[in-house]
């Protein structure tokens, strides 16, 4: 650990953010402030999500937890190691699954595995258990554009789950899923939360996505972005999205949220008006 900052957490805890900051282009006339001062702790096994207006950062954050970017001010570590670069440890699943065409879907899984230089009888074993997982295994010949849109994005999580990672970072992963088949992939990723012990992070504009899955809601204000406040959401699972309960946390999450956009999409008129 550094001797920049004395911290005070657990060495068992999955992500741990202190004073963490991003801009930018910093230094040039381009520069932004995209995050301040974030404080985080993340527990093992602990399903995390992330909930604000567009522009706050949210993204951001899981690209410095990943270690795909620099953090411009603060620190962070994951299981007591201080995060500078990527690791297998902490693996993110983008919006768009990434998947490489011209590869079948069990080679795309073990792509990883392949660079760290590991056989081809080890790759499809380790890439037949993920697919397992994801209930996919049926589909370990078939090339990406064989699959369905919900199909190609468990293709990436079972990719993701191929490197057996303590950390699983999600940057709005069911975005352009149709809303059937996003409320099953919810469903699916519990799953797979619960089968793996991973910490998930997950980032998502959707109030009823949170609601569904989040053991804790992390708010964020418009950019640049802040916690506003940490939700906790103690309902059990599977949840009923039609309850009195997880009506009341809806009201509550919009109503934390309806400034922070109002202020967003202030800021985004105004960059967009000529002086």
């Amino acid at each position: 650990m550094s001797s920049e900052i004395a911290p005070h957490f657990s060495s068992k805890d999955a992500v741990v953010c202190r004073g963490v900051g991003k801009t930018w282009a910093a230094g040039t006339k381009r520069a932004h402030e995209a995050l301040r001062d974030i404080d985080l702790d993340i527990k093992p096994g602990e399903f995390v999500v992330f909930l604000g207006p567009s522009g706050c950062g949210k993204s951001t954050l899981l690209y410095l937890i990943a270690g795909l970017e620099d953090a411009t001010g603060g620190q962070i570590w994951s299981f007591s190691d201080k995060v500078e670069m990527p690791s297998p440890e902490r693996s993110l699943i983008f919006q768009e699954t990434s998947l490489f065409p011209w590869l079948t879907v069990w080679q795309n899984v073990s792509f990883g595995l392949a660079i760290r230089g590991a056989s081809q009888e080890e790759r499809r074993k380790v890439a037949a258990e993920a697919l397992q997982r994801v209930g996919l295994i049926a589909a370990m010949d078939k090339r990406p554009d064989e699959l369905s849109g919900g199909m190609r994005q468990r293709v990436a999580v079972a990719r993701a789950l191929a490197m057996r990672p303590k950390v699983l970072l999600m940057d709005e992963p069911f975005a352009a899923l149709d809303v059937q088949t996003r409320a099953r992939m919810q469903d699916f990723l519990l799953d797979v939360w619960r089968d793996s012990g991973a910490s998930v992070l997950f980032v998502t504009h959707h109030i009823d996505e949170a609601v569904a899955l989040a053991d804790r809601v992390v708010v964020f204000t418009s950019r640049p972005g802040r916690i506003k406040t940490i939700y906790p959401i103690d309902l059990p699972r599977p949840r009923n999205l039609f309850s009195r309960e997880a009506e009341t946390i809806r009201i509550q999450l919009t109503e934390l949220l309806r400034d922070e956009v109002d202020r967003a999409f202030a800021e985004q008129e105004a960059f967009a008006t000529p002086a």
